[in-house]
């Protein structure tokens, strides 16, 4: 019953949070308190019971030092020049008969290299959307291609936040992942790039508006050495090394560029990578500027807090009762169909893809290795179930943020066919993958 009455607490705080628009990090602190309470409840001193708050803390210091990573590359990439000049050359070859195809290959591709969802959406899906509106082409069908691809990337690069977390959640190799998230999502991509192939087809751009594309062209210098800093992504982890090196390489480079070809001054520089990136042009500022360290303060925080309750979970063993009910539905549903329950369950609940993720790794480890499956299953199940059904919850931020960036609605979901296929055919080829899933429980 404590645990119950926490989860409402928890809950009601991240519904009032949401509809005031405040920072969910206020519920994640009412949380921990919730959950340090029920740890009480239990026979532990709160000084215990913090201490395997920190504990979880701790392990999550890895995936923080990446995150600030990531804050970095974020700013550098579009003061570099690398994010326009992906958008800039791919929107200048657009073909009108393709455009909704095009912005569906587009986004893979950008957002496999830059790894974040919001970033694309923000920067190529504003501009993608300018032009759907300006040629004639449907805007729902054009930011669902988008949706398609930013999440493309979101799920399944070396360079994502989610990937990486989920890899360091599950105890699991994130370019063995990412391996295992090519071959089980490839049929879903084939489906999805064939649909929008017809749909492009169906809805041909009339024109294009070329003067977003003549102040990118103003801003920067698009010399191709603006691509240096993704190729450092793209080649250092096919060379097995980790992939904080290839982000270095690329913050590297990046800041490089910025202070050559870009002519930014050293100390704006630094300010950039701290700070976040501020367009000369005022028509830039909400296309190309943001990132930064700083823009990752309140990932980071939820990551952190979201780890303090796994600690407290482990420490306390207060989610046996539910593991053990899930291990007995599992048997008659299956591994995979109780993820997508627990995912559903859990996006729609918190309304975060980070609190989903972290939920169904500490709810769903224990009964995996129970029944038979193993770490790597565990974790490609949290992406083709939890990763994606979060952004089918029109009130988690996984999908609000982008459609905001873009200015539709959640019917843009329903020509997101990426996110639907994936985990469906997932259920039917799982199989495939997974038919000798032996490990057992390591403790």
């Amino acid at each position: 019953m404590a645990l119950i009455i926490a989860f409402g607490v928890f809950v009601v705080s991240m519904i009032t949070c949401l509809a005031l628009g405040q920072s969910i990090l206020i519920a994640l602190v009412i949380g921990l308190f919730a959950f340090v309470a029920v740890g009480c409840t239990k026979g532990f001193s709160p000084g215990k019971v913090f201490l395997m708050a920190g504990r979880g803390v701790r392990d999550s210091l890895v995936v923080l030092e990446i995150m600030f990573m990531i804050g970095f590359i974020t700013a550098i990439w579009r003061a570099s020049g690398t994010i326009t000049f992906f958008v800039y050359y791919g929107v200048k070859f657009v073909t009108p008969p393709l455009f909704v195809l095009l912005a569906f290959l587009m986004s893979c591709l950008l957002s496999y290299i830059l790894g974040t969802s919001f970033s694309v959406s923000g920067t190529l899906g504003v501009i993608l959307m300018a032009l759907a509106r300006s040629g004639g082409v449907d805007p729902l069908i054009t930011a669902g291609a988008v949706m398609s691809g930013i999440y493309f990337g979101d799920r399944g690069s070396p360079a994502s936040s989610s990937a990486i977390l989920v890899a360091n959640v599950t105890k699991t190799n994130l370019m063995d992942n990412v391996k295992n998230m090519h071959k089980t999502g490839l049929i879903a991509v084939l489906l999805s790039t064939g649909l929008y192939a017809f749909l492009s087809i169906r809805n041909p751009l009339q024109q294009v508006d070329a003067a977003i594309m003549d102040s990118m062209l103003k801003e920067f210098s698009l010399s191709v050495l603006t691509l240096l800093p993704a190729v450092f992504i793209l080649v250092l982890p096919m060379l097995k090394l980790d992939i904080r090196w290839a982000f270095l390489g690329s913050i590297l480079s990046g800041f490089i560029l910025m202070v050559t070809l870009q002519d930014m001054e050293l100390l704006d520089a630094l300010k950039c990578c701290i700070f976040g990136f501020v367009p000369q042009d005022a028509d830039l500022v909400n296309i190309i500027g943001g990132g930064g360290a700083v823009s990752m303060l309140e990932v980071c925080g939820i990551i952190m807090l979201s780890c303090s309750y796994s600690g407290i979970f482990k420490g306390t063993d207060m989610l046996a009762d539910v593991q053990g009910k899930i291990n007995q539905m599992m048997s008659r549903t299956g591994r995979f169909l109780m993820m997508l329950i627990m995912g559903f369950m859990t996006s729609i609940v918190f309304c975060s893809q980070t609190i989903a993720i972290m939920l169904c790794s500490d709810l769903m480890t224990k009964p995996y290795l129970q029944t038979g499956g193993n770490r790597t299953e565990l974790a490609i199940d949290i992406e083709n179930a939890t990763v994606l059904i979060s952004v089918m919850i029109p009130w988690n931020i996984a999908c609000t943020v982008p459609l905001e960036m873009m200015g539709v609605g959640v019917k843009t979901l329903a020509y997101s066919y990426l996110i639907f296929l994936l985990p469906v055919l997932y259920i039917f080829t799982k199989r495939i993958w997974f038919k000798d899933s032996v490990d057992r429980i390591e403790r």
